[in-house]
């Protein structure tokens, strides 16, 4: 199965082991991995911020970069999420019609396409410590990817897995929403971190670097011993 990898702005600036970590779990289950070199940012900050015209200029280049690919897969629920949302976008666009819709049918995020498309729940991983798991607005409620973590981290050897109160409540980052809003979202990350400090977990794992890298840094102000990672480390952990 050939599957190209689309890697987020995020974890290709921040967080280059996530790409790294996918690239490693996919070839593990026979993928056949390439990186379309022309890919660039999904679009998904400038349209949020209502630059529309501007981000279909990002959103055409993503377009040709995967035109020939059989799937497309990210580690990133948001970014897989404005990928999906092009179809919508571009419908009255007889040019780009079919192209993002196209689009939209065959990209998956990471967990996703390993459940999903693959049919895999157990990749192999060992994994010492308690986590607790963060869900991503994006990712949720935007992709509908619900499950498919759970299953994945609930046969990671040697993982202990407790519940995050309130979990379906934002970080606060909401791309560029912690930007504009920063006083709201510091009082959001701060009610998120405080829920997972109480879960006595060693570890918080998610699905989104913006999530993670909000959360993350929050611990780290407060100086909780917590440490944020993305569900790839786990899941290519031996």
């Amino acid at each position: 199965m050939k599957v190209s990898l689309f890697i987020t702005c995020l974890c290709d600036v921040m967080a280059s082991d996530v790409g790294k970590d996918t690239v490693e779990i996919l070839e593990r289950f026979g993928c056949v991995v390439d990186f379309p070199e022309s890919q660039t940012c999904c679009g998904q900050p400038a349209y949020n911020s209502g630059y529309v015209t501007k981000a279909k200029e990002s959103m055409k280049q993503m377009m040709k970069a995967f035109k020939h690919s059989e799937y497309v897969v990210s580690p990133s629920g948001s970014c897989v999420a404005m990928l999906h949302e092009y179809a919508h976008l571009f419908k009255d666009d007889p040019e780009w019609k079919e192209v993002a819709q196209e689009l939209a049918n065959k990209s998956y995020e990471l967990t996703q396409f390993l459940v999903d498309v693959l049919g895999v729940e157990d990749v192999g991983a060992t994994f010492s410590g308690k986590i607790t798991y963060h869900r991503s607005c994006h990712m949720t409620r935007l992709l509908g990817v619900t499950e498919a973590p759970y299953k994945l981290l609930k046969n990671v050897k040697g993982l202990e897995i407790v519940d995050l109160p309130l979990c379906e409540d934002c970080c606060g980052f909401g791309g560029t929403f912690a930007v504009k809003q920063p006083s709201i979202s510091e009082q959001m990350v701060k009610e998120k971190t405080e829920h997972i400090v109480e879960t006595g977990a060693d570890y918080v794992v998610g699905g989104d670097m913006g999530c993670l890298m909000n959360i993350g840094g929050r611990l780290s102000r407060d100086d909780r011993q917590v440490t944020a990672l993305h569900i790839t480390k786990i899941l290519n952990s031996h």
